[in-house]
């Protein structure tokens, strides 16, 4: 189980507002709600904490309660710094969240694919959060102004958030700094006191933390963008091609078909399906079957094709995607397919989470003509349309 802690809580006094950057509006909604609806939409999310003003918990909660979000979440006051404001949610976050996420609610142009990214880190790391390359030349200078040093470019990062920790560290490392009265600018700093190494999850140079009236016009422009890129569907074509031979099973769509010949390959050589995912990945440019799960690794040695098509549907989904609707077309002499074709169709609906009119499998002769035609093996041919995730 994963929590997420979106610090709220601040004054933001360089905006110049009479009221808290994170209730300001954004494209139709406030900060807080772009900020919020993104960590919902992230898969492993079971529960948000909401630290705010004591004078704005009432209204925050208002905010959040009309969003109608899907995730459990609550509010809590903050404290005079951040740090003492993530204190107080820590305090009722769940022992059962084994991960937890620590966000700015001045960051909503953070996307749901990062979130995804830094939490699976965590899981493997302990500890991970997002930053950015530094692009400028960074210069350490005297209280006076002279340069002392100026450090190697390419070892330097300008650190986000999301950050994400395994529970247990996170509090042992706030309790340590209370402790020692020590006041860090980020999370990851106080696990660093530990001893513990952080790792850094490549992010978005437009994840900026709002803090100037400039920087609302620039999220203003993004979020546009995206609602623009929203619209945009993208399409892929997949072909695939495998012989026939004895002593193998036929398997198409996911379906073991009863027949005297198999197809031959190296994972479960289900013809269908590598089209399939051929077409999805190239939909989204990135590459193709055999470059993600190539015949060379012993891992996908007779490997399920509807468990490497639910594996893609989680590369699109890191990416950014989701599957908007296939089409496709088996090429075989024999056996008859049709009465498996239905339950085809609903091993790929339920591999991709689509709906099952959203997946059209077909099969065709040709006639006698061709290897196809011959009985010397079968053929595939794939179109897909992908459209950009929420968020």
């Amino acid at each position: 189980m994963v929590c997420v802690i979106i610090a709220a809580a601040g004054q933001g006094k360089r905006m110049g507002s009479a009221i808290n950057k994170v209730l300001l509006p954004l494209a139709g909604k406030s900060v807080l709600a772009h900020t919020v609806q993104a960590v919902c939409q992230a898969e492993a999310v079971t529960s948000i904490v909401v630290t705010a003003a004591i004078e704005e918990v009432e209204r925050t909660s208002e905010q959040l309660a009309s969003l109608k979000l899907a995730v459990p979440w609550q509010v809590v006051p903050g404290g005079s710094e951040r740090q003492y404001s993530i204190v107080n949610a820590l305090k009722v976050v769940a022992p059962t969240a084994k991960i937890v996420v620590v966000h700015d609610g001045a960051r909503p142009l953070a996307q749901t694919s990062l979130f995804n990214q830094v939490i699976a880190v965590a899981r493997e790391e302990r500890a991970a959060i997002a930053g950015v390359p530094v692009k400028d030349t960074i210069k350490i200078a005297d209280p006076s102004g002279w340069v002392t040093d100026t450090p190697d470019r390419h070892t330097l990062w300008s650190v986000q958030t999301p950050q994400a920790f395994e529970r247990e560290l996170l509090l042992t490392a706030y309790e340590q700094a209370m402790q020692e009265g020590y006041l860090g600018t980020d999370d990851a700093s106080l696990v660093e006191r530990l001893g513990i190494k952080v790792k850094v999850v490549p992010g978005n140079y437009q994840n900026i933390k709002i803090t100037t009236p400039e920087d609302l016009q620039f999220a203003e422009t993004v979020l546009g963008e995206r609602q623009e890129a929203r619209s945009m569907v993208r399409a892929g074509i997949g072909y695939d091609v495998h012989r026939l031979v004895p002593k193998r099973k036929l398997i198409l769509g996911g379906v073991d078909i009863p027949h005297t010949l198999g197809l031959d390959g190296h994972s479960d050589a289900d013809v269908l399906l590598h089209a399939i995912k051929d077409a999805l990945l190239g939909a989204a440019a990135l590459g193709d079957i055999g470059r993600h799960f190539p015949d060379t690794d012993g891992r996908y040695q007779g490997i399920s094709s509807l468990k490497l098509l639910a594996d893609v549907r989680q590369i699109l989904s890191k990416n950014g995607y989701r599957v908007n609707n296939i089409d496709a077309t088996i090429v075989a002499q024999k056996p008859k397919l049709a009465t498996y074709i239905p339950q085809m169709n609903s091993n790929i609906a339920a591999a991709l989470g689509i709906a099952i009119n959203q997946i059209n499998v077909k099969a065709t002769t040709t006639e006698g003509l061709g290897f196809a035609g011959q009985g010397e093996g079968m053929a595939a041919y794939a179109t897909a349309t992908i459209i950009t995730a929420q968020g």
